[in-house]
Order: C-alpha cells, then structure tokens, then sequence
C-alpha cells in the first residue's frame, strides 16, 4: 500500500506540475520554428528595388555594361526578388560623386575605380592600379586569394562601403598625343589626362596632370584644354573617336598594368538583404569581373588594327629612358607615401609583396612560355 501511494503521489506531481511546463516548452518550440519559418518565407518574398550608380557613361562598352550585367544577373538569380537600376555618369550623380553617393546612402550601389577618391582614401589607389605594378590576373589573385580584399574591406569601413571586385580592362595604353615623345623633355608642361598615382609621376616628370571624366575627353583634347589624353585601350579608345583628335598613340600603359574596377555597397543597405540575395550579388560580381576582362583581351587587337589601318593612327613606343624615369620616379612616389601614411604602408606592403612573389613564378612560367611561343 505504501508503494502504492507513493506512486500515486509521483504521478499527480506530474499532472499537476511536470505535465503543463512539458506542454508549454512544446509549444513554444512549436512557436519558435513556426516564427523562423515564417520569416524565412517573408525574406524569400520581400521585393527589393535598388539604385547604381556609375563614373561611366550609360551602356558604355566594357566599362558602362559591367554594372548591366551585373543588375541582369542579379535579377535572373534571384527570380525577379531583386532589381537594380543603373544610371550612367551625370544621370543622378557625377560620375566623382559616386563614392560620396554610396557612403551617405542616398544610393545603394555604385561602379567606378578606387584610384578616382584618392583625396579621401589614398590607399584606394592599390585597388584599381599603380604604376609598373600588378596586371590584371595577378591583381584579381592578390584581392582574392593573397590578403587585399580584406585590407580594402577594412579602409573602405569607415565610409560605410563594402567593396567588391567587379572588372577589369587588363593593360592599358599610355595614351593619345599631339606631338612625339622622344624624350622626358617632351613630357614638360604636357597638360594630360591620366589619374591616381600615375598623374603623379607625370606631375614630378614635369608634366601637368589633370583629372576629367571619360564624357568630357574628347572635347577637351580636341580644343586643346589638354595636351594627351590615357582612357583605357584599343577598343574603348576607338569609340570615343580619339583618332579624329590625336595623331600619336603610345604604348606601353606602364600606369595602369591591370586596373580593377569596384562595385560599391552602401553597408546599411547591404546588410539589410537576406543572405541569399548577398550571395547572389557577390556571385555576378565575380562572374561579370572575369567576362569583362575576357571581352577586352578578344576586342582590343580588332580595334586596334582598325585604327592603324583604316584611320591612319600612328602607334609609337615610348623611348626605354622615358619609361625607365617614369619607374624610378614611380617607386619613390610609393615609398614616400607607405612612410608618410600607416594605412598606405601596409597596404604596400601586402601588395609588394604579392608582386615580388608572383613575378618570382613569373620567370619561369608565363614570362619564359611567352618569350618562347613569340621567337
């Protein structure tokens, strides 16, 4: 009987206790997961309508279609969830005020190169291109894969800008003259269009450098506000009409060996997306960085002979002294700034190394096969 009643007392301390907390922690897990599933479906529902804007002109070849590709992928890959309008340079911005625009949030996204806010963040510069430095293979491996794209995170952070790698024109041209360049004599008092680092070496060669936006080159070297014009290569050149203003076209782009291009989040906006969407951004981005390089490697040549043979252009090789001046003054210009700027300095550094690195393989790969393959 004892037994008995003592398990009559375990089993209404059940009922009365154990068996209600049992049912409410059942229900609440019920609730928890039925609240998870339901915000799930509503992120997966949400609409979301963003704006991009760009430093280039609208469906601009290679450069101005980089950020349509990239809204059109977005779009696809989503199922529609996610629509981004993109606005050409001038359309809701200047095409310099898209870093601004970005960081203050009055536009979710932008499109345009580092090298351009070098006033506001000059260790920016590394991430397009500096002179005699990375090309375009061995930029995307130092972002991706050899520490840059969390230095370039990390200094774009306080400006509330998430950057991602999304283009690139591969080895530019050093650009259009209206006189030869025979010497660095030539180069003193030349009024040229090249920016970032570059435009400071022309400067400490004796040069003048100026600063413009691609809409406004063309008119501007052809009035004479400027002596040269750099603008990308062959193929971008070519529908500018460069050639119906300059007879004298150099090579080798020694200030932009592989200049990446970046697209802009504002982080407030970025991190309101779900995941996914994230992803999917990140995805087109990466895919519309290598089939931008792709597309000029396969134009520029095209574009090229049909300057020189239908439009008569000359092209001319800047003389070895010239170029190798432009390197001495250039590696001063960057060990000046890595020791005058601790954020500079380290950003030097990882890219120095990288550089020393790569070209060290270099030697015995690439550089050896090539030298090969063209005797």
């Amino acid at each position: 009987m004892v037994g008995y009643g003592l398990c009559k007392f375990r089993e209404n301390i059940m009922r009365k206790f154990l068996l209600p907390i049992l049912t409410i922690s059942i229900l609440a897990g019920c609730s928890d997961t039925g609240i998870a599933k339901e915000s799930s479906q509503l992120e997966e529902q949400k609409k979301y309508e963003w704006r991009l804007v760009t430093s280039w002109p609208k469906n601009y070849p290679g450069l101005g279609m980089a950020p349509e590709r990239i809204a059109n992928l977005v779009e696809e890959m989503s199922n529609g969830q996610m629509k981004i309008t993109v606005y050409g340079a001038g359309e809701q911005v200047p095409a310099f005020g898209v870093f601004d625009a970005v960081s203050s949030g009055s536009h979710q996204m932008g499109h345009s190169g580092g090298y351009f806010w070098k006033g506001k963040v000059p260790a920016a510069q590394f991430f397009t291109s500096v002179p005699f430095g990375l090309t375009a293979d061995e930029i995307n491996a130092w972002v991706n894969r050899g520490g840059g794209l969390e230095l370039w995170r990390e200094i774009y952070e306080p400006f509330n800008i998430y950057p991602i790698p999304a283009g690139n024109t591969g080895t530019q041209m050093f650009g259009w003259f209206n006189k030869e360049i025979n010497s660095l004599e030539d180069i003193k008092g030349l009024k040229m269009r090249i920016p970032g680092i570059g435009g400071e070496v022309l400067k400490e060669a004796g040069g003048i450098p100026v600063t413009l936006p691609g809409g406004e080159l063309f008119t501007a070297l052809q009035t004479g506000v400027i002596d040269a014009t750099e603008w990308v290569g062959p193929y971008n050149d070519l529908t500018f009409g460069f050639h119906q203003a300059a007879k004298y076209y150099y090579y080798p782009g020694w200030h932009e060996p592989g200049p990446m291009l970046e697209l802009l989040i504002n982080i407030d906006a970025w991190n309101s997306l779900p995941k996914h969407l994230q992803v999917i951004i990140e995805t087109a981005a990466k895919a519309v960085n290598q089939d931008m390089l792709d597309e000029y490697l396969a134009r520029n040549n095209n574009a090229l002979t049909e300057l020189i043979e239908v439009h008569g252009v000359e092209l001319r090789k800047l003389p070895d002294d010239v170029i190798e001046e432009f390197r001495l003054i250039s590696e001063k210009i960057l060990d000046d700034l890595a020791k005058e700027d601790e954020t500079i300095g380290r950003v030097y550094e990882s890219y120095s190394e990288f550089r020393k690195n790569v070209s060290a393989y270099h030697e015995i790969s690439e550089d050896a096969f090539i030298e090969a393959r063209n005797k």
